[in-house]
């Protein structure tokens, strides 16, 4: 059992939470990730660990309430006890001085981006971050990411905060300034992940996504988060989540990731309705 420590909406639907997990607090590294399941009968919900504190034994999760698990995890209070919290999975990011390191993020994906631009600063890099939401309010980690880089741009969809775009128009700026970039790393929702590949590859410049592929296991047994890299099939739970951007097959990936839709949105309204008990 972990126990729930604290617990912080950061907007409508976003929730950052420390848990208590000594052994994962003291393994972990950047890049990896947990799964949590909430009690028996839930479901595994892979969640990128955040940050973590081993002198206290705590992890930091932030995740959006999209599904019914989520919803569920989100209904959780500070003292509730989640039943597993396994990890740490997922190779750890290679992280070395690489020189200048731009570290691109959208939505949510931010919260994964956080522990690999830390550590990408940590390790000397000069840090160029580029976060991005729709709006303002679903902006997050604004001051965590300035404190670990060395230049932080902000663009809303909407332009209710910073230029309105998307931060591929950054990523373009910052690329045409002629700065010798060594690697961007990318992490937010498929397109966008798939739109910096794009946008860097013709300068040749090292790209590294972080894959937010449907999970189940956690172990690559069951297959449910293959994915097609460089013309093989991957496994991002174990043989990932950072892969190179420019041999993702992000159409492929785009289409699993609806497989279940219409499941999730039956099992939201279930779980809206007060019916319980499904995994």
């Amino acid at each position: 059992m972990a126990k729930i420590v604290t617990k912080e909406r950061l907007s409508e639907q976003v929730v950052r939470m420390t848990v208590v997990s000594p052994r994962i607090a003291r393994k972990r590294k950047a890049g990896q990730f947990v799964v949590l399941i909430i009690n028996e009968q839930g479901e595994r919900i892979p969640l990128t660990i955040v940050d973590s504190d081993p002198e206290i034994g705590t992890l930091t999760i932030i995740f959006q309430e999209v599904g019914k698990s989520t919803m569920h995890l989100g209904a959780l209070n500070e003292g509730d006890e989640i039943a597993h919290v396994v990890g740490p999975l997922g190779r750890p990011t290679y992280i070395e001085n690489f020189g200048t390191a731009v570290c691109v993020g959208g939505g949510v994906g931010i919260a994964a981006l956080y522990p690999i631009t830390h550590a990408l600063h940590d390790a000397g890099n000069r840090v160029i971050s580029i976060i991005g939401a729709r709006n303002k309010d679903l902006l997050m980690l604004e001051d965590e990411m300035g404190a670990v880089s060395d230049e932080l741009l902000i663009c809303t969809d909407d332009g209710s905060y910073g230029p309105q775009g998307f931060v591929t128009s950054l990523l373009s700026e910052v690329v045409e300034r002629k700065e010798k970039i060594k690697i961007v790393v990318a992490v937010g929702p498929v397109p966008m992940m798939h739109a910096v590949a794009e946008l860097t590859r013709p300068y040749g410049i090292n790209t590294v996504v972080s894959l937010n592929s449907i999970m189940l296991d956690g172990t690559g047994m069951c297959g449910t988060c293959r994915c097609e890299v460089g013309g093989k099939t991957r496994f991002v739970c174990v043989e990932g989540p950072e892969f190179d951007g420019h041999e993702v097959d992000f159409d492929g990936l785009a289409k699993r990731q609806k497989a279940y839709l219409e499941a999730e949105k039956k099992a939201v309204l279930r779980y809206s309705c007060g019916v319980t008990g499904e995994g």
